[in-house]
């Protein structure tokens, strides 16, 4: 008897016909000038169908097409943000992962062009005016409301477990982006030389003021994590506690901490984990339902970062925090 031969095709499967049906659906996919666009766009955000219609100043129902395209290729992920849809990169796997890889780093050396560029800046304004504008009229209810989603204590006492757990001492300096009412900095004062809050709300940065003022280490910056390019010092540690998902791009508020970093400097986040609970959206002005964790390990390594150490708390109302350290290679800097 002779025994049966089964060949297999690259993906590991046994039918060569859906091989080819796969790789047709990929290179159709990525056949179209828009489409070529709209992933180049999502290398570093993820965007809702409104926010791409208005970058691309394209109707709704024409863009939805070209997205479920590219997400039934496995090119985009699509993620339920509430009421609305998310989009960003899938990650390349599967029997065309390299090739994924390769047309990926193809797209990404493309420029954007400049209207698509206006529109994305838009699409950014319109998202810091939404956070700005919650936290201009709720910043003397700014401890109640996060309380309804997390516990400041286990947070906080979390981070600063990882901080005082680093190999790299950050007596140096330290910055909190973000640094809300406050209440972390003395904490953080008692551990560094320098403490530096960075919060862009002007009525945040004054409650924060009020808490932490008397303390002669502590200075308090106005501004986002873009003027830290222009500032000279650079810092053992960076905190950022519950701050990204209030950010309109937290991918680029990790490669701006990262950038500031000492070589060997601590990074350390303390996030929601991703989430369905859209009410806070309107309640604590969340613009994200959190993250995966893998999401913001990524971000880290573009940004240059190793992830050193987790930690998870589980809330009562079902919300999980991720509370993370990672460190800058040595060599290395953000980019």
């Amino acid at each position: 008897m002779k025994a049966a031969i089964r060949h297999l095709h690259p993906s590991g499967e046994g039918d060569p016909g859906a091989y080819r049906s796969t790789l047709a659906m990929l290179l159709k996919a990525l056949g179209d000038p828009l489409r070529l666009q709209i992933v180049r766009l999502l290398k570093e955000d993820s965007l809702s169908v409104s926010e791409l219609c208005d970058v691309f100043e394209a109707r709704q129902s024409a863009l939805s097409h070209h997205l479920k395209v590219l997400v039934d290729a496995g090119v985009l992920v699509r993620r339920r943000e509430g009421t609305a849809g998310f989009y960003r990169r899938g990650l390349a796997s599967g029997a065309h992962k390299m090739l994924l890889e390769a047309l990926f780093n193809s797209v990404d050396c493309e420029a954007l062009g400049a209207a698509v560029n206006h529109g994305l800046m838009r699409v950014q304004q319109q998202r810091e005016q939404n956070s700005l504008a919650f936290f201009r009229h709720n910043s003397l209810r700014f401890r109640e409301q996060q309380d309804l989603i997390a516990s400041w204590d286990d947070y906080a006492q979390a981070t600063l477990h990882l901080l005082d757990y680093c190999e790299h001492s950050p007596s140096l300096a330290v910055l909190e982006i973000g640094a809300g009412d406050g209440r972390l900095l003395p904490l953080l004062a008692t551990r560094a030389q320098q403490v530096t809050a960075l919060d862009n709300a002007p009525e945040m940065l004054a409650a924060a003021r009020s808490t932490a003022g008397h303390l002669p280490n502590v200075e308090f910056c106005l501004g986002d994590t873009t003027a830290l390019a222009t500032r000279p010092e650079r810092f053992g540690a960076v905190v950022i506690n519950m701050v990204l998902h209030h950010t309109p791009n937290p991918h680029a508020v990790i490669k701006h901490a990262a950038a500031s970093l000492v070589p060997g400097g601590a990074l350390l986040i303390s996030e929601l984990v991703a989430h369905d609970q859209a009410w806070a959206r309107e309640h604590c002005g969340d613009l994200w339902l959190g993250f995966e964790p893998e999401q913001i390990t990524r971000w880290g390594r573009q940004a240059g970062l190793e992830n050193h150490a987790e930690l998870f708390i589980t809330q009562r109302n079902g919300f999980q925090i991720q509370v993370r350290l990672l460190t800058r290679t040595i060599g290395k800097k953000g980019h």
